[in-house]
């Protein structure tokens, strides 16, 4: 069983900055993209960012520039450094933890972490 663990959220002022960490256990491919998505009240579970194991990154547009995905493979963890935030930026993140196997997708979530960004 695969476990997605999530911190760092929090409350933060517009311009401020926050780290996410997401931390992997159980068994599960090295072969694997690991991202953050987030989650606006009333709107759908959007994709934030991606990394593969095989060192490829993947940005949505709005956060490109200030927003920086990284991960430790030796850890299972991914962690998403994000500065210049915005009201806008407010939503639930939930980290992704993602691989295949023939003929069958394995797709997991972590619990979400709430980041409020406010004056």
């Amino acid at each position: 069983q695969v476990q997605l663990v999530e911190s760092g959220g929090g409350l933060v002022q517009p311009g401020g900055s926050l780290r996410l960490s997401c931390a992997a256990s159980g068994t599960f491919s090295p072969v694997n993209v690991m991202g953050w998505y987030r989650q606006a009240p009333g709107k759908e579970r959007v994709l934030v960012a991606t990394f593969t194991s095989g060192g490829t990154t993947n940005y949505e547009d709005s956060v490109k520039g200030r927003f920086t995905i990284s991960r430790d493979n030796a850890k299972n963890t991914v962690y998403l450094q994000m500065n210049s935030l915005k009201p806008e930026d407010t939503a639930v993140y939930y980290c992704n933890l993602n691989y295949w196997r023939p003929n069958r997708n394995y797709l997991y979530w972590g619990q979400g972490t709430q980041v409020t960004v406010s004056s």
